[in-house]
């Protein structure tokens, strides 16, 4: 028979009797023959054999086992918000610029509206929205991505946000777009004085 014939499941003669006539495809299985020296490969097995003796038959291939199943979504919110906290990273040392949204400035809002615009996630475009926005967690719960609400340095009214980088309660560490001596995306602590007395909440826009 033509080797170009052969199929799985088809029994095979070569040189003598076939003592074992069924051979499962993907299972070992020893065959005994009495042949002449040959090598015949069908569907992926290779028989080698030799003279009278036993050949065995030999996967040329393995199997891959790949998972479909949808990855947790506690670790989908997990990646967003370590991929939310390097997109900000990347922002570093971007200028402030008043009102400005975009790489070649940001105020504390455009920078905050930016990061999540990057994700699909709205938010809003003002500091002052923000008093109204997002779920309330305590600094003690605050997890990378959530946004720290602070007052204003000149009145008693919200002013001013970041991006949880580093969640530690009130030594907690955020990245903003700062409007004082750096003047320019940066990472500060929430224990720093010009920030711990001017902390009003922390806010999660995210489901976890």
């Amino acid at each position: 028979m033509p080797i170009g014939d052969l199929r799985p499941g088809r029994q095979v003669f070569v040189g003598g009797k076939l003592e074992n006539r069924k051979m499962k495809f993907k299972k070992r299985r020893i065959l005994k023959i009495t042949a002449a020296i040959g090598v015949l490969t069908c569907a992926g097995i290779i028989l080698a054999f030799g003279f009278s003796g036993e050949i065995e038959s030999v996967p040329v291939s393995s199997e891959i086992a790949i998972s479909t199943q949808p990855m947790d979504s506690t670790e989908n919110h997990g990646a967003l918000r370590d991929s939310l906290e390097d997109f900000g990273m990347d922002l570093l040392g971007v200028p402030y610029v008043y009102a400005g949204t975009s790489r070649e400035g940001f105020d504390c809002s455009g920078f905050v509206y930016y990061v999540f615009k990057n994700f699909d996630i709205e938010v809003p475009r003002s500091s002052s929205q923000f008093d109204n926005f997002g779920k309330e967690i305590s600094i003690d719960s605050v997890k990378k991505g959530d946004i720290l609400v602070f007052l204003s340095p000149t009145r008693n009214a919200i002013g001013h946000i970041g991006i949880v980088t580093t969640p530690n309660g009130m030594e907690t560490e955020f990245i903003h777009a700062s409007s004082s001596k750096e003047m320019q995306v940066t990472i500060s602590s929430l224990k720093q004085p010009g920030y711990s007395k001017r902390f009003v909440k922390a806010i999660s826009v995210l489901e976890n």
